[in-house]
């Protein structure tokens, strides 16, 4: 049984009460989300070791980080490395999107050591093991989803709206496919001259969500990949066919969540917004970054938070971070912590925007031990402390003054001359 089959039926499951706990809620108001689609919490019973998240509406906006190897740069080290970053620095969830090496072994790898839910393109291992794309079978598309699932995934992307009528509504984008498994669905299409087994062979896909409640990330083949690129006829078709099938996969007790762009400029962010609340029921929102710009090469994180918080303001439910590497290079493990601190910085404004209880705790806190000049404090509060403290070691500042303004602290001046009077 899966969580929404059992949220169905009034059941509240141990995943639902420890998502509750972690959310300050009562685990009541999970059940009921997960019951309306509007929440999920991916959770493969295969995963030994999870600690189940809730992602969707009512709760804190989650952020994924995204790790994994490439056919130019294999090191399970260096992920395994990056994994326990992205955990120490807030990701609620993990995708591994390794393209080289022994993707079994480094997917196992990293599962294992994993408590966050784990995500994954199953695309991709099709992609890396062909030899040709004459060789690959409609029914590779669908096994290697349950391949995935079986090793124990807790939620998978698969391309499942990109169609062949989509295919002529691309001639005129700037940057084409963008998406890797949605370039090499376009590719197959073509090639075979046939319809995507995703989409032709949906119901073989849910019933294999359904037997391991593995959580459908439905995903954005054909997002926009530049600026010019946005809201156009090909990414709106996908997502009304995503919309379709998200409302089969409910039907059938399957866990779904919707991705979405990309790049956008940001006065677009609510209209896309609205759009995929629209045509998809209110199923979370998954949206990389959104990039609001594409000229911040190094700096994509930072285009990606200012994005990810107006979208996630708005009802975007997660985040895909964005690293300072993104279109230059595979990310470093600096490049992870990076990432991550700026995506729940924007997660962080988002829940105080949206007015989601307690969120602004936090933020009082630091403002006291500001006030306070209580450094120690200030450093255990920040969203990095390590950084933080880093900084503050050094600056080489006396004990109640930072290198900023000395003996010209605002704070210090106001509570002198307020005791002084």
């Amino acid at each position: 049984m899966t969580q929404r089959q059992a949220a169905l039926e009034g059941r509240i499951t141990s995943a639902m009460k420890h998502a509750a706990r972690r959310e300050g809620l009562d685990p009541e108001v999970i059940r009921q989300g997960l019951a309306r689609g509007a929440v999920v919490i991916p959770a493969n019973k295969g995963h030994k070791g999870l600690k189940p998240v809730a992602i969707g509406e009512g709760v804190r906006v989650k952020i994924n980080a995204n790790i994994g190897t490439s056919p130019h740069d294999v090191s399970l080290d260096k992920e395994k490395a990056k994994l326990a970053a992205a955990l120490q620095y807030g990701a609620d969830a993990v995708m591994d999107l390794s393209t080289g090496g022994d993707l079994d072994d480094i997917r196992t790898t990293l599962l294992a050591q994993c408590p966050a839910p784990f995500g994954t393109v199953p695309i991709y291992q099709v992609m890396t093991q062909a030899r040709s794309l004459e060789e690959v079978k409609g029914d590779w598309f669908l096994d290697m989803v349950e391949h995935h699932a079986r090793q124990g995934v807790d939620f998978v992307t698969v391309h499942c709206g990109v169609t062949r009528k989509a295919v002529p509504l691309l001639k005129n984008r700037v940057t084409g496919v963008v998406s890797r498994g949605g370039s090499f669905t376009v590719a197959w299409m073509r090639r075979h001259g046939k319809e995507n087994p995703l989409y032709e062979h949906y119901d073989r896909l849910l019933d294999i969500a359904r037997k391991y409640d593995v959580t459908l990330s439905l995903g954005d083949g054909l997002r926009p990949g530049c600026l010019a690129d946005a809201t156009d006829k090909a990414q709106l078709h996908e997502l009304k066919i995503l919309g379709d099938l998200t409302k089969r996969a409910w039907a059938q007790g399957v866990q779904v969540m919707v991705e979405g762009p990309g790049h956008l400029p940001l006065h677009a962010i609510k209209k896309n917004v609205r759009l995929q609340q629209k045509y998809c029921h209110n199923a979370p929102f998954y949206v990389l970054g959104p990039l609001v710009t594409d000229v911040a090469s190094g700096y994509d994180h930072i285009a990606g938070a200012i994005g990810g918080a107006l979208a996630a303001t708005l009802g975007a439910a997660f985040l895909c971070y964005v690293t300072p590497a993104e279109h230059l290079k595979l990310p470093e493990v600096e490049d992870v912590i990076d990432g991550v601190v700026a995506s729940r910085i924007a997660a962080h404004a988002a829940d105080i925007a949206r007015g989601l209880p307690g969120a602004g705790d936090w933020d009082l806190k630091m403002s006291k031990a500001r006030r306070a000049l209580d450094w120690d404090t200030q450093i255990k509060l920040s969203i990095n402390p390590v950084k933080a403290r880093r900084y503050r070691e050094i600056s080489r500042a006396i004990e109640d003054q930072c290198t900023m303004c000395g003996r010209f602290c605002a704070m210090k001046v106001f509570d002198e001359k307020f005791e002084a009077e």
